[in-house]
Formats: C-alpha cells, sequence, structure tokens
C-alpha cells in the first residue's frame, strides 16, 4: 500500500537542534557517520554528533571502510570530518568507549537520535533495555548479513534489515528493536568486552555496497522522521534483488 506522503519533504527541527549519537563505527556506522553529518551539517540548526566506539581501524578493513589511517575509529572519523563540518553548526564530539550496561545511563540520554550501527546483538540488547527507561528517544538500527556458511546455508551477504523505534512521553510509537526479533531479546552472540583481541580482528566479510545500502536507509528514515513523513517502522531490502520493502507500516506522525 503506498503511503499517502507529502509533496515538499521539509525538515522540522527541535528549537533547540538535535543531539545524535552514532553507537559502532564499523562498515555501516562509518557511512552513516560520514553521509550523516554532510547532510545535518546543511540543516542550518545547531546539531550535536557523538561518534561512539572502542573499535580501532585496521589495514584490513580498507576494503570496505573508509577512513585515513588506522587508528581508534571514533577519533578518526572524527578528524576526517571536521574540514566538512568546520563552518556549520554541527558539533563533532568522540567517546572511546563500546556500550554496556555500567556506561549506558551516560552514554544515551532522553531526547537522544541514536543510530545504533553494531555487529552484535548484546549491544542491541543492552541499548533496548536502557532506551526502555527513557522517556523520549528515537533509535535507528540497522545491519545486514555477512557473506558465510552459517547453519549449512550459504548467505550472500546482500540483505540487509533496518529499525525505527520511537518513543515518547514514555510510550513506544512503533515496536522496540527486540520485540519481533528473538535473536535480539536473547541473544546468543558476544559482546565485544567479552571477545579475545584475535576475535575482534577476525570479522565476517561483508559487502560494501551493502553496508551502503543499509546505512543509506537508515538516513533515509530519519530524513522521513525529519519530515513528518515517516510510514513505516521496519525495512528489509536485498540488493541482488533491487528490492528495498517496508515489512512494518506505521501511521503518519503527527509529532516526530
Amino acid at each position: 500500500m503506498k503511503a499517502d506522503l507529502p509533496e515538499l519533504l521539509q525538515p522540522q527541527l527541535p528549537p533547540d537542534g538535535l543531539t545524535i549519537k552514532i553507537i559502532g563505527l564499523g562498515g555501516v556506522g562509518e557511512k552513516v557517520a560520514r553521509y550523516g553529518c554532510m547532510q545535518w551539517a546543511n540543516l542550518n540548526a545547531p546539531c550535536r554528533v557523538v561518534l561512539i566506539d572502542f573499535d580501532s581501524f585496521e589495514p584490513s578493513n580498507a576494503s570496505r571502510m573508509g577512513f585515513s589511517r588506522p587508528g581508534p575509529k571514533a577519533s578518526v572519523v572524527r578528524q576526517d570530518l571536521l574540514p566538512f563540518v568546520a563552518n556549520s553548526q554541527l558539533t563533532l564530539l568522540e567517546i572511546e568507549q563500546y556500550l554496556t550496561k555500567e556506561n549506558a545511563g551516560r552514554l544515551v540520554k532522553n531526547n537522544d537520535v541514536i543510530f545504533c550501527c553494531v555487529d552484535n546483538h548484546q549491544s542491541r540488547k543492552i541499548l533496548t533495555d536502557h532506551v526502555r527507561t527513557l522517556h523520549n528517544c528515537v533509535v535507528i538500527s540497522g545491519g545486514n548479513d555477512g557473506v558465510e556458511i552459517r547453519d549449512g546455508k550459504q548467505r550472500r551477504g546482500t540483505f540487509g534489515t533496518v529499525q525505527i523505534w520511537i518513543r515518547q512521553n514514555g510510550v513506544d510509537l512503533t515496536p522496540d528493536l527486540a520485540r519481533y526479533h528473538p535473536e535480539i531479546a536473547s541473544p546468543a552472540d558476544r559482546h565485544p568486552n567479552d571477545k579475545s583481541c584475535s576475535e575482534l580482528m577476525t570479522s565476517v566479510p561483508q559487502l560494501v555496497l551493502t553496508n551502503l545500502a543499509v546505512a543509506s536507509a537508515m538516513l533515509n528514515a530519519f530524513y522521513l522522521l525529519l519530515c513528518n513523513a515517516l510510514h513505516y517502522s521496519e525495512l528489509v531490502l536485498e540488493i541482488a534483488e533491487g528490492r528495498m520493502q517496508p515489512v512494518l507500516p506505521i501511521r503518519l506522525l503527527s509529532n516526530p
């Protein structure tokens, strides 16, 4: 069913501007940060962007991530982006930490917009449990399957998902990250803090084009939300099939 979208999409920003936090700066997150900051810097409004990740860029990451030098992801991405936002109202900060149960209350606060770009369900569960305690928050979570053989099935790495969780005045306007996803509600994987250095350096191969498609879908969803035109709370994409499809429609929001 086609959404009845307005002819003109015009962002409507809060009077005090936006506070955006990007958690995870890997294959998807570094693209959200780079292209998102370019867009948000042109909103002509105060915007505070916080880059959150404890991991580092390694030379082996160069085939699917864009970075100027190896080093801590939050610091490298911030330094790379500073020249592009220098003449705007966008403030760019970095926090070199993983999201944990202990620091979630410091990193994620009321009225934040969270781009969750982590690659593990343990971190998504920690974020979900904390945001449930907040009155107002927007979470946009994205991920994709890697190129691998898992459970006897080969994954070609061309599938991705995006979830949009809107919490307003202590009420969920859209489903939280775990409601329809048991893999998040009861994660079977491990948090980055619980992995060895060798495990952290060994990641499932991902297609850079799938990462870019997921990042674009996350940013598109936020743009629609700012324009009071968001009409879905979950979206799936499959780049091999040329498909991007909302799977959980919602009513058009009168207040983002």
